[in-house]
């Protein structure tokens, strides 16, 4: 490989942690004597197209360490669907700037995208090696044991549901119910989570949708009556992609975003939590509340999770020096090493990026209940090290008193 320069982007929603792993991508290009400059995609493969790219060697070494404790998208992100149309102009701009090695920190559509630019630019003559940096609060990149991005995004999940148990606990006369929508498309991981934050028997959340079980309306009420009976109030978490058993989204949704995918949430004008919530109070006629949070766990820097920061820096550098010494067409994976009670232990690993982009990962079925809403021991053992302890609130005895 010639020595050249490198070129690093960020696709897709973000995550607490995206910007660190750009800082690792950074800071081992930097140190590298293979490689020249750095480039970064302003706004992802549009800053291609247009012409913009950011000189991130320029940037202070205060900033850039700054950016691994920094939310959001540093260099912005774009959900432009790269079309073959887009491959000369692309090519045009890798020559231009000489770029060798070529980075992508992101989910699926990512990897897909970094292995065709590749592929084109090699076998138009243009020698260049490209390597995916996982990212993604859903959890669900095939080949990784987990993906930077979630761990922080499933503390932020665990404990929203844990203080609005409490609140929903204690105004249990004015509100009967509580129902928390997450994000996550096709993939239970982060509405799972949220069970990480139940610290008793008859603490939130009591009952569990997850996108790899089919909802059935019938199963679903009889569940709530029970959880109501048994608890004076019900706490529900909902993932943002279920489905009825036909296949149909229970938010009823229909619109569709550029890569055919429905829309959940806002964006698709209902949810599957205000369906649930006009369900139950049809049913029952109690008073409730729902809560959608769209893009806030991708962004809580607040609740960031130490190891998820630094696990998120070290795919950075490990795609470089994946690079570096001719790895090229592969996503960074995170392998677990230890078993299940043992001191948590990880090691990096490849997979390809075909293989990433053509496969999901859903939750496997031993992480659920065999009752479809909730989850099992081996999944809270699983979380555990990457989400670490949560506060424990005080409690009232609450005992009635005598005169």
């Amino acid at each position: 490989m010639a020595q050249g320069n490198v070129l690093v982007g960020q696709s897709g929603g973000p995550t607490s942690v995206i910007n660190s792993s750009l800082a690792g991508v950074v800071d081992a290009s930097i140190k590298s004597k293979g490689i020249g400059r750095v480039f970064g995609m302003r706004f992802g493969i549009e800053g291609v197209l247009n012409d913009f790219l950011i000189d991130l060697g320029s940037e202070s070494t205060d900033v850039l360490k700054g950016l691994r404790s920094t939310p959001g998208s540093a260099l912005g992100s774009s959900r432009l669907k790269l079309k073959d149309e887009h491959f000369p102009a692309v090519l045009k701009q890798l020559k231009k700037y000489n770029i060798r090695y070529y980075f992508m920190i992101g989910g699926n559509d990512t990897m897909d995208t970094i292995h065709r630019v590749t592929k084109y630019a090699n076998e138009n003559g243009h020698e260049m090696l490209g390597v995916g940096v996982p990212k993604t609060v859903d959890n669900d990149l095939h080949g990784t044991d987990h993906t930077p991005g979630y761990p922080s995004a499933a503390r932020y999940v665990a404990l929203s549901v844990l203080q609005a148990g409490v609140l929903a606990r204690d105004m249990q006369k004015v509100d009967q119910f509580v129902i928390f929508q997450s994000i996550g498309r096709s993939a239970g991981w982060l509405p799972a989570a949220a069970a990480y934050g139940r610290q008793a028997s008859d603490s939130a959340p009591h009952l569990l949708l997850l996108p790899e079980r089919s909802f059935d309306r019938d199963a679903f009420l009889t569940a709530v009556a029970k959880a109501h009976k048994n608890h004076g109030f019900v706490s529900i978490v909902c993932g943002e992609g279920i489905t009825n058993a036909d296949g149909t989204p229970v938010s009823v949704s229909e619109t569709r975003d550029k890569f055919g995918n429905i829309e959940f949430g806002a964006m698709g004008g209902t949810s599957a939590a205000m369906m649930l919530h006009r369900l139950i109070s049809d049913e029952f006629g109690w008073r409730g509340e729902f809560q959608v949070t769209e893009s806030l766990p991708m962004c809580a820097a607040d609740r960031g999770v130490k190891l998820d920061f630094d696990e998120a820096f070290a795919c950075g550098q490990q795609a470089v020096k994946l690079a570096t010494k001719g790895h090229g067409g592969v996503m960074v994976t995170m392998n677990r090493l230890n078993k299940p009670g043992e001191k948590y232990q990880m090691a990096f690993g490849t997979i390809s990026l075909s293989e990433v982009a053509n496969h999901e990962r859903p939750m496997p079925n031993h992480f659920i209940s065999k009752d479809g809403f909730g989850v099992t021991k081996a999944f809270l053992d699983y979380l555990q090290p990457l989400v670490g302890p949560l506060p424990t609130y005080a409690r009232l005895a609450a005992k009635r008193a005598k005169a």
